[in-house]
């Protein structure tokens, strides 16, 4: 069995003509990934985060690397003036919006017995409500376009139990039951709404949050005997955002090798 990555691919316009909108996609995790997979596949793209310093990182690290420098917007999710804010940005800088990534979450790791109101409730309103805030804010935009495409992040935590995850699995299955629903009200305006739910996706920040030794346990558990590349996660978002899954919508594609 094979633990390479395989070959980072080559775009082939599956956004071609599409203005995207990526939320938390500064540092080195998915957001960053599916954000660079857009421009390559031909999107105009604005990039948020809740971080100054590291959004221009990322916009000019992205620039370097696909020769177009994406958009960018300040935004904190859990703030519906600055959600509504980075609305107005996209809408003023992009013209309209096609697609909307999001990606903006928060983990941790606490047991129950243990855990404050105020760990419960930030991951619940950064991961759920930011999601909800988002999604709302730009909702009419889509409505009046009669079109558009939303690909939410979530996570196999909010199907499979992992100790010290109640918190994070809890707003990653309440992401999943907001797309299908979501996605039933929008389908009459032919607004799509998907999910994509990656067990493991190897990034820096993801190793400074993970108590020693949970990476490699949980690595163990994969099929493939590695976690994903983060371009690997933002390949199945990419697939929901195009038009390749114009009949999918309420769906929670899992984007994992992991085995029981």
């Amino acid at each position: 069995m094979s633990k390479e990555i395989p070959p980072y691919p080559e775009g082939r316009n599956l956004l071609r003509g599409k203005n995207v909108v990526v939320t938390a996609a500064a540092g080195t995790g998915i957001g960053y990934w599916v954000a660079r997979r857009c421009i390559e596949e031909g999107a105009a793209v604005l990039i948020s985060d809740i971080h100054e310093r590291r959004l221009g990182e990322a916009a000019d690290r992205l620039a370097e690397e696909t020769g177009e420098r994406p958009a960018t917007a300040l935004c904190n999710v859990t703030v519906q003036e600055q959600v509504d804010g980075l609305r107005d940005a996209a809408l003023s800088t992009l013209g309209h919006v096609d697609v909307l990534i999001n990606n903006a979450g928060m983990g941790g790791h606490a047991r129950v017995v243990d855990m404050t109101d105020d760990q419960w409730n930030v991951v619940l309103d950064v991961t759920l409500n930011g999601t909800m805030r988002v999604t709302r804010a730009f909702l009419p935009h889509f409505y009046e376009r009669e079109q558009g495409a939303i690909v939410n992040n979530a996570s196999v935590l909010g199907w499979r139990a992992q100790e010290g995850q109640s918190h994070y699995a809890a707003a990653k299955a309440g992401v999943m039951a907001f797309t299908r629903c979501v996605a039933i009200e929008a389908a009459e305006a032919g607004v799509r709404v998907n999910a994509v739910s990656p067990s493991i996706a190897a990034h820096e920040f993801l190793s400074k949050v993970t108590p020693d030794g949970l990476l490699a346990e949980l690595t163990a558990r994969e099929a493939f005997g590695r976690a994903a590349a983060p371009f690997e996660v933002a390949n199945a978002m990419i697939f929901l955002a195009s038009d390749l899954s114009s009949y999918m919508t309420g769906e929670v594609l899992a984007v994992s090798s992991q085995h029981p």
